[in-house]
């Protein structure tokens, strides 16, 4: 018996001293439960009662749901008014209210095939011949004695610039052409100075086709001549309308004449060559070639009429002497002589 009660006492001894040892622990509130913000809280575990309803106030820290954006709507009130009136969606390209485009002139060419081998025909002279005597004849000659050449041949065409400036209705004009001939003929000592631009005379190029033009022949269809170039049919009558005031063809000895006619082309050729680098880059040279000669045609016909809006003009249209072709004094004829 009293081995068991000294058991006993030594056991709970042993277990106060355990208890003793341990360390208290603090009593407070339970710790907060984390929420993830936009993670909705895990139901309570167990069935839920029958009939209750579970309270749809989101709990502290739960992110609100993002509100669902209105639909866009098709388009705006005149957009939706075009739609309700022409039963189609407005489109501004295709507003049927706006002015119609600004249409290109379209150039009048029915012989184009033949024009195109004649093109080529012309080009593969000019490459072989017409352009290295002009690039030659700008090296050789110095370029006041390519004025004086360029200032003969010129005046030689005021006679012909006079009369079809008389019958176009431009008295001032033919005026002023035969006193630029007078003028340069006498004190330009034959034309190789020009003077007359000096006492302000201007100098314009008119010619029969131009003529025919302003009477009335508006359309003429284009047609490339053989070694002499762009022309229209309108054109070629006019060259026979030009050719009984031809001073160079009314000189009788053919040498001279000759002579004379090649030097024209030569210097005519020279004041080409400024636009032979627009020729090498261009997609289809023929059609440049045609559409900028009818254009310029065109501009010397009727359009140099509307003087207010010269302004607006390209250079290339204001130019008198710009892109100049074979005149009728460099075509060759044969004049026969007396007694043969």
């Amino acid at each position: 018996m009293n081995l068991l009660r000294v058991t006993t006492l030594v056991a709970l001894a042993a277990l106060a001293s355990a208890c003793a040892s341990t360390p208290p622990v603090a009593v407070g509130p339970p710790p907060a439960e984390t929420l993830v913000v936009g993670e909705a809280a895990a139901p309570a575990a167990g069935p839920a009662e029958p009939g209750f309803v579970a309270d749809a106030t989101p709990a502290v820290g739960t992110a609100p749901a993002a509100e669902t954006p209105p639909a866009a709507t098709d388009g705006t009130a005149a957009e939706d008014d075009y739609s309700a009136i022409y039963g189609d969606e407005y489109n501004p390209v295709a507003d049927p209210t706006l002015p119609p485009g600004v249409q290109m002139p379209v150039s009048y060419d029915p012989w184009e095939k033949f024009n195109r081998n004649m093109h080529s025909f012309n080009n593969a002279v000019d490459r072989a011949v017409a352009r290295p005597l002009a690039q030659t004849y700008v090296k050789v000659v110095p370029r006041p004695a390519r004025l004086g050449v360029s200032n003969f041949f010129s005046n030689l065409g005021e006679p012909i610039t006079a009369l079809n400036s008389l019958l176009q209705g431009k008295p001032v004009q033919a005026g002023q052409s035969l006193g630029r001939f007078l003028l340069n003929s006498t004190l330009g000592i034959g034309g190789i100075f020009d003077p007359a631009s000096d006492a302000k005379l201007p100098r314009k190029n008119e010619d029969f086709g131009q003529t025919l033009g302003v009477w009335g022949w508006k359309r003429s269809r284009y047609v490339e001549l053989p070694l002499f170039g762009p022309r229209t049919i309108r054109d070629v009558f006019g060259l026979i309308g030009d050719s009984p005031l031809s001073l160079i063809r009314g000189v009788e000895d053919d040498k001279t004449r000759f002579f004379l006619q090649g030097l024209q082309l030569v210097d005519v050729r020279t004041q080409l060559l400024s636009v032979d680098a627009l020729r090498e880059g261009a997609v289809d040279e023929y059609a440049l070639f045609r559409d900028s000669w009818l254009q310029r045609r065109n501009y010397q016909i009727g359009d140099d009429r509307r003087k207010s809006d010269d302004e607006n003009l390209p250079d290339y249209l204001l130019e008198e002497e710009e892109n100049p072709t074979v005149p009728m004094d460099a075509m060759p004829v044969l004049v026969p002589t007396p007694g043969g």
